[in-house]
């Protein structure tokens, strides 16, 4: 009995986040490569802006296509199984870029990268609804979440520490090496609480019971049930809206350092992770912002969309980048965008595992993903077709005013529910 208790890790599920958040910062920077690197692949590949966001706009399609379908995989799999062969894939997909000659090539390599790395996401919400009670689920978001933002802070130095050392083939062939070896990491080391031999019994009694079923939520578990949900579409709706500004900030900031303020990759890799770092404080916002709330008698809900809305008022900032006089005050204001972001997405991240069952989170965050990045890549393509010839200005406010949109949605469609009555409820 001595023996075992020695073998359990005291918070195992905060060393189990952790983990999670190590694969998200090695996903985001392998994603993040691409838009370090595009200033050179521009001049070695004779890529146009336009060319550059179709093959951002591969990687899109890929990703949003996959979501749904990643998402009921890892349901099926499981989350150790699932999450393992898609960290291979992106890994393999991304050191395959090195091999690529034309843009075409570029994009075909991409959409492998999107369609794999689409599991990301709908893992790590299912990660925390396997191992975290209600109350804790936000700041364990959070903690993943900010993994997002520090794979986009690694990957300016890194990516251009190896451009200019080996050429731009290796940053792609080392980002992917480094996912690569997180994907045995993970297999060796994840379970759930209910087969983790390092799970204390009172570490694994505080899970289960903060995951006690709330009659009042909403609980749909079939993809039918979850999709005539309300509560799904208050979550989808706001992130189609939000998603453009990330994808923006992750594909197009070295390039519009470029375009407007001509700065060279030395000057990129100065100011383009600082909006991240800055995002990083946004996810922490939005872990810490509900428990608050909620100390002070809001409800779960309310919490979550009160956090929402803070980051969608915040939006306005990068809204007036047009306005900015030089590259300092445009960063700073990217800055307020990246805040703004992860704190407003957060929100909606945290609230597929408040509102659905944990065996339906998988296919209800992959769903709501691949809505979010339909609407990424519509903008994506608007950017392609428009900056150019427009410039970024009106393209910043229309990613402020979508977030507003969003917001209003929300509040519209998820309201707080009443407990049915006791005998309304059927029995097992």
């Amino acid at each position: 009995m001595i023996q075992r208790s020695k073998r359990h890790v005291r918070n195992l599920r905060w060393w189990i986040i952790g983990l999670v958040t190590l694969g998200t910062v090695l996903n985001y920077l392998a994603r993040s490569t691409l838009s370090v690197a595009a200033p050179t692949l521009k001049a070695e590949l004779g890529m146009s802006t336009e060319a550059y966001s179709y093959v951002v706009l591969a990687f899109q399609l890929a990703y949003t296509v996959m979501q749904t379908v990643a998402g009921a995989i890892l349901d099926l799999l499981g989350t150790r199984l699932g999450f393992f062969l898609f960290a291979v894939g992106w890994a393999l997909a991304n050191m395959a870029h090195g091999l690529a000659s034309s843009w075409q090539g570029l994009a075909f390599f991409r959409g492998l990268l999107g369609a794999t790395e689409a599991a990301a996401i709908p893992a790590g919400v299912k990660s925390v609804s396997e191992w975290f009670p209600a109350n804790e689920r936000p700041l364990a978001t959070s903690a993943f979440q900010m993994g997002t933002s520090v794979g986009a802070i690694a990957a300016p130095p890194l990516v251009v520490f190896c451009i200019l050392t080996w050429g731009w083939q290796s940053a792609f062939l080392i980002t992917g090496a480094l996912s690569l070896v997180w994907a045995v990491m993970w297999w060796v080391t994840y379970e759930t609480p209910q087969r983790h031999t390092r799970l204390s019994p009172e570490e694994n009694a505080l899970i289960a019971k903060g995951q006690a079923v709330d009659a009042a939520a909403l609980r749909p578990f079939t993809r039918g049930q979850v999709l005539r949900s309300r509560g799904f579409w208050a979550i989808a709706i706001p992130r189609f809206f939000a998603e453009p500004a990330w994808q923006t900030f992750n594909f197009f900031i070295p390039l519009y350092l470029v375009a407007v303020w001509h700065l060279d990759l030395k000057s990129i890799a100065t100011w383009a992770w600082m909006p991240f770092v800055a995002a990083d404080l946004g996810s922490l916002a939005a872990g810490l912002v509900p428990p608050w709330l909620m100390k002070r008698g809001a409800s779960v809900l309310t919490s979550r969309k009160v956090t929402m809305s803070v980051g969608a008022i915040c939006m306005i900032g990068p809204a007036c980048i047009g306005l900015a006089g030089s590259p300092g005050v445009a960063i700073a204001l990217f800055c307020v965008g990246g805040f703004a972001h992860q704190m407003l997405n957060g929100a909606l991240i945290t609230l597929c595992s408040d509102v659905f069952d944990s065996r339906a989170v998988g296919t209800a965050s992959g769903m709501a993903g691949t809505l979010a990045w339909i609407g990424g890549m519509l903008f994506t393509l608007l950017i392609g077709q428009s900056a150019d010839a427009y410039g970024y200005g009106p393209l910043f406010v229309a990613l402020g005013a979508l977030d507003i949109i969003g917001m209003a949605i929300l509040w519209f469609l998820l309201r707080q529910r009443r407990a049915p009555p006791a005998s309304s409820i059927p029995s097992a």
